[in-house]
């Protein structure tokens, strides 16, 4: 019967020392990365009529790995698409910045339009 000695060769190797700082995990929880995405659908949505609700998101994270849900109140008319883009695309920019996490997919849910009112109108009605 043959003897194996294992891990006979790991008394050779000198050991790798981690310096402090890079020691330990760090874990992000969904809800600041959710209330991250709102201020980044805030900032890009940008002015609203006062009786708007302010932009909500909700995340789902895996891993290093964001999946993120923005709902949006917008001014009426508009180009929907366009808005939907721009805050799909500063969702991403931001939460990458600043907690370094790939956001795949950012599902933009409008929840409502607001009429914006033209010179003349908001004072009732005119005939």
């Amino acid at each position: 019967m043959t003897a194996v000695s294992v891990g006979a060769g790991e008394l050779d190797r000198p050991s790798t020392v981690v310096p402090p700082g890079e020691r330990g995990a760090t874990r992000i929880a969904d809800r600041v990365v959710a209330k991250i995405a709102s201020q980044a659908a805030r900032e890009a949505v940008g002015t609203l009529p006062p009786d708007a609700g302010r932009p909500s998101a909700t995340v789902a994270v895996h891993r290093e790995v964001a999946h993120v849900r923005v709902h949006v109140e917008l001014d009426y008319p508009c180009d929907v698409g366009a808005r939907c883009r721009q805050v799909r695309r500063h969702v991403v920019e931001r939460v990458g910045a600043l907690v370094g996490m790939q956001v795949p997919e950012v599902v933009v849910q409008v929840e409502r339009l607001h009429l914006v009112a033209g010179p003349g109108e908001g004072q009732g009605r005119t005939r």
